[in-house]
């Protein structure tokens, strides 16, 4: 891990616009099986990470929410039509929370070490970080990916493994 760098690490994944439709970045996210994604202005600079969770919290009503034995009765064809009328029509700024409930957004330089990746992503609990150079999207990474780095395999160590594979 010696000198490794955000810049190494980041991957070249989708952003999308706050202008951009809803819809779009969810399909992005389910598509690629990411945590989240950045959003950036039209100067490809970052203005938050939208987290997937979020994106669910915007489509889950709110009564779900708030008791899930209710999302019992809706079938798979109910919860998909919930998901396409919760987007429809919205913007990825729409889904961002507003005011007091603004996330900081997690952005690291392309110099920060791994630690300081892992440190932002802590304290900002953001599934990625948006890593920058030069005021622009360099590119990101996932917390997945950065536990990959952090923790190497070790086949050699089986005390560590889960019972299911000793």
């Amino acid at each position: 891990m010696g000198g490794v760098r955000a810049r190494d690490l980041a991957q070249d994944l989708p952003t999308v616009g706050p202008d951009d439709p809803a819809l779009t970045a969810a399909r992005l996210i389910a598509s690629r099986r990411l945590p989240g994604i950045a959003v950036v202005d039209g100067g490809r600079r970052p203005v938050a990470v939208l987290p997937a969770s979020q994106v669910l919290r915007f489509i889950v009503p709110g009564y779900v929410q708030d008791d899930p034995r209710l999302a019992e009765v809706v079938d798979e064809a109910g919860a998909e039509r919930l998901c396409l009328q919760g987007l429809a029509g919205e913007r990825v700024g729409d889904l961002l929370p507003a005011g007091r409930h603004r996330v900081e957004l997690a952005a690291v330089d392309g110099d920060a070490t791994v630690l300081e990746c892992a440190a932002v992503m802590a304290r900002l609990r953001s599934p990625l970080v948006v890593v920058v150079e030069n005021g622009q999207v360099r590119g990101l990474l996932t917390a997945s990916h950065l536990l990959e780095v952090l923790l190497p395999a070790d086949n050699a160590d089986a005390a560590d493994q889960p019972a299911s594979r000793k």
